[in-house]
């Protein structure tokens, strides 16, 4: 039986919209169309900025530290990226988890109220992050006395959110490839990671000198920044300058790769399931990996911090020197401070200190308690997160033995019966989401501590997305080329 929760939602379901699945499923190459005329979209909302606001670099950046992550560019239409539909679909999966709200996935009806209270959840997120926005003094002080520019700028975010929704619904729903959430992502980490690399614009490489010249000056792209150290005979600058701000280093670079390689591996590490066709007896295998939620957990406490981070913001910037209650929550949540040489406020103490990871190794050795802080979080809520997708996506033993009776499979040696399957499920995949959500998200942790370009997190989210499209892609053209292996991929 639905909770009360969702039934509250119930009334206004019809306001959202809702993307019907293809009649006819389309080509590849419409698929691979699709996809891209998403991606362009949203990459058009990136550069596209709001309307009644004025760019400050002064100002704070509330998720200056999360914009690979989430997708997102300041002051663009995409200010708040994919945070507040991430963010609606993990309090959801929370409650569901918690069994604080039921859920029946196999009914139609359940499923529908749950995807549309998931829709309405995410918009309501969006004008709450806008509001916060605002309130916090992302766009400066003017705007807060306008209540007229003010709701403008919320508007055009909320209708900004919506169409991010619609967009990852197309690619969803079966008119593209994969997933739109992860595709934005991608693209976003892709392309900090080309800039930190080859970025032309210069820095100041001596951060003690208040005039630098020429001899100070460097591009802050990490392999140009290393060759113009080789020409100057400084090539130990150009391996590792954590000192200069704004600038990635060889150190950077190497730990990307590093990152990418062992996600690459431990992506292809598997189990898999001798399985066989009830009537034919055609023997295959069913893969179950290590990674066996992927990179889902990652995202989901992504959103949960940069919620904290945001939250922390808005309560500094009008209860920071509160002598009473609300100073002490503030305090709770985040003491910020603004490092010497750099205008942007970052939390020193507080829980936005502990989920606000120390980028660099020598920001590590600054702040072990903070890292430590870090690393146990991100580890924690990332098994969690693990588990209760796995149960509220389809992914359980249950779900996974109902798949296979209904494609004619079987295990050889076994009954061809769902709760014999389930209970030999049981004893593989639940473990593989405990101990591939407790590596995913300290592969997370000890990547950002390590500095990777574009954020160790959002490499490692990349590096996955990225394997995950090309298995998509093989697996689309092969069931192209012969329809009859559609149905066992799903497709």
């Amino acid at each position: 039986m639905t909770s009360l929760f969702l039934r509250m939602f119930k009334p206004f379901i019809g306001l959202v919209f809702e993307v019907k699945k293809p009649e006819k499923t389309p080509s590849f190459n419409k698929k691979v169309g699709f996809t891209f005329a998403a991606l362009i979209l949203y990459l058009m909302m990136l550069n596209i900025p709001v309307a009644g606001i004025t760019q400050d670099t002064n100002q704070p950046d509330p998720f200056f530290a999360l914009r690979a992550i989430l997708a997102s560019q300041r002051g663009s239409l995409a200010e708040l990226g994919i945070g507040p539909i991430v963010t609606a679909g993990m309090i959801l999966q929370l409650l569901v988890g918690s069994k604080i709200i039921k859920v029946d996935f196999n009914d139609p009806d359940d499923k529908l109220l749950y995807t549309g209270a998931q829709k309405l959840m995410a918009i309501l997120m969006t004008i709450f992050e806008a509001i916060a926005y605002i309130a916090g003094g992302a766009y400066g002080t003017e705007i807060q006395n306008s209540l007229e520019t003010q709701a403008i700028v919320i508007l055009q975010l909320t209708m900004a959110g919506a169409a991010i929704m619609l967009l990852d619904e197309i690619v969803q729903k079966g008119y593209g490839l994969g997933s739109g959430i992860s595709l934005f992502i991608a693209a976003s980490v892709s392309f900090r990671v080309v800039r930190g690399s080859f970025d032309i614009s210069t820095v100041n490489a001596c951060p003690n000198v208040t005039n630098a010249g020429s001899e100070c000056s460097y591009p802050a792209g990490a392999i140009l920044f290393f060759v113009q150290s080789i020409a100057r005979n400084n090539i130990y600058q150009g391996l590792w300058h954590p000192e200069v701000n704004n600038s990635s280093d060889m150190f950077n670079l190497f730990a990307t790769i590093l990152v990418f390689a062992v996600v690459i591996y431990f992506e292809s590490m598997r189990i898999e399931i001798p399985v066989q066709h009830a009537d034919h007896r055609m023997p295959a295998r069913y893969p179950i990996k290590f990674l066996y939620v992927s990179n889902i957990p990652v995202i989901l406490v992504s959103a949960l911090f940069a919620n904290v981070y945001l939250i922390s913001n808005l309560l500094r910037s009008n209860y920071e020197n509160d002598p009473g209650t609300m100073g002490t929550i503030t305090r709770f949540f985040g003491v910020w401070e603004t490092p010497e040489g750099s205008n942007q406020q970052v939390p020193v103490d507080g829980l936005a200190s502990y989920t606000t990871p120390p980028r660099g190794i020598q920001s590590v050795v600054d702040q072990p308690i903070q890292a430590m802080g870090y690393l146990i979080l991100m580890v924690v809520f990332s098994t969690i997160f693990a588990m209760i997708w796995v149960e509220t996506a389809g992914m359980s033993s249950r779900d996974v033995a109902r798949q296979l009776i209904d494609a004619d499979m079987q295990i050889p040696g076994f009954r061809r019966n769902e709760v014999i399957i389930e209970k030999y499920l049981q004893q593989y995949i639940p473990y593989a989401a405990f101990l591939g959500g407790i590596f995913i998200g300290l592969l997370a942790a000890l990547a950002d501590f390590m500095g990777a370009i574009g954020s160790g997190t959002g490499i490692l989210l990349t590096t996955g997305i990225i394997r995950q499209y090309y298995e998509i892609l093989a697996k689309e053209r092969l069931a192209e080329l012969n329809p009859g292996v559609a149905n066992l991929f799903g497709l």
